[in-house]
């Protein structure tokens, strides 16, 4: 079977689950391509579409969420979105793609090729079984106007959420972000700082920022430099792609705590971590919950990340702090409580079982019987 997978660099929490569903689907024997479909039009156009929405997270979270509030209030409106008519011209270059590469199956970890696709189906092109993946935990705005054949949701609790904006239930399937198989849960903690050259017998407390490394960050880490100095933990910080916010820190911090860039070796840093403070991006969270480490949830971007905070709260897989001078440290103090430790593990085997992406390729094969 040919696969293609449509994603985009806005956030990488959309690519990391393209990556997992293409892995899957290539150890079932598949032929599988992932491309960023703008750049069938020009690298030049995916870079900015992939920049302007990072460099807006990254300098000006408060904005972006005004912009979520507005899609949230323009998709009460009677007729499509400004997403849905700018993504036009773009069906017109998928179907000359799918021309020259066809394909049995689209699979897309991002809403801009959904509304691609759909506007392929609205002007009656031709266009193969797709199915849509959702990445955060919640219907985020002009979902419902997409028309990929099968929507993929995080859980099955955000059901009637998917259904009261007009997605049918037959739809739906309720089968979770797609994680990869690192296979690092087969291996020690001690074996995996030694991997990431650790010392294998001290604590460390991860903080990360997400592949965009936003967030009020710099005061987070503060607080957390504070609480590991009184228990005796190291603070290992992920600035991801922000390279403004890595440099501040090793100025100030220097050798004071661990710094990393970006880095592939994530669920290394998971497995390795004693507790993972984070923003709570969709992917990134799920990752989280399927290591099993306790996790802590901070300075969300206003709109979906808000709402991903909201549910890993509600389930119990994470703690929510909201206000780091006054939440922070008490959070911390919580999670190094065993029993506390256990019940939020517990939650995330109940709720991430981390069988996604497997479900997902089954779902794919199903579809061509």
């Amino acid at each position: 079977m040919n696969v293609l997978i449509l994603s985009c660099g806005t956030g990488g929490g959309h690519n990391a689950a393209g990556a997992a569903v293409q892995k899957q689907l290539q150890k079932q024997g598949h032929q599988v391509v992932m491309i960023n479909p703008y750049q069938l039009k020009s690298n030049r156009l995916a870079g900015v579409i992939d920049k302007v929405y990072i460099g807006l997270v990254q300098k000006n979270s408060t904005l972006f969420g005004f912009v979520y509030r507005l899609g949230e209030l323009y998709r009460r409106l009677p007729f499509p979105s400004p997403v849905y008519y700018i993504n036009r011209k773009m069906a017109y270059i998928l179907q000359e793609y799918l021309l020259r590469h066809p394909a049995d199956v689209i699979i897309t970890p991002h809403l801009y090729p959904a509304e691609i696709i759909t506007n392929m189906k609205k002007m009656g092109m031709e266009v193969p079984p797709s199915i849509f993946v959702a990445t955060d935990y919640a219907c985020i705005p002009f979902t419902e106007e997409t028309d990929c054949d099968d929507v993929v949701i995080p859980s099955e609790k955000l059901i009637p959420e998917f259904r009261k904006y007009g997605i049918p239930k037959e739809k739906l399937y309720p089968l979770g972000i797609p994680t990869a198989d690192t296979g690092v849960e087969r291996i020690s903690p001690e074996e995996a700082k030694r991997q990431l050259g650790l010392v294998p017998a001290k604590e460390y407390l991860l903080i990360a920022g997400g592949s965009m490394g936003a967030g009020a960050l710099e005061e987070v880490v503060e607080i957390l430099y504070r609480v590991r100095s009184l228990h005796k933990c190291k603070l290992i910080m992920v600035c991801g792609n922000n390279q403004q916010l890595y440099s501040r820190l090793q100025k100030r911090y220097a050798d004071k705590i661990e710094l990393v860039g970006y880095t592939d070796k994530m669920p290394l840093y998971l497995k390795a971590g004693s507790i993972f403070i984070t923003k709570p991006g969709g992917l990134s969270s799920t990752e989280a919950a399927a290591a099993r480490i306790p996790l802590i949830h901070i300075c969300p971007i206003p709109g979906c990340e808000t709402k991903n905070m909201q549910f890993f709260k509600k389930t119990g897989m994470a703690l929510a702090v909201t206000n780091p001078k006054e939440e922070l440290t008490a959070a911390v103090l919580s999670l190094q409580k065993q029993e506390n430790r256990k019940k939020m593990i517990q939650c995330q085997e109940k709720y991430v079982p981390g069988t996604a992406a497997a479900q997902l390729g089954q779902l794919v094969e199903e579809g061509k019987k």
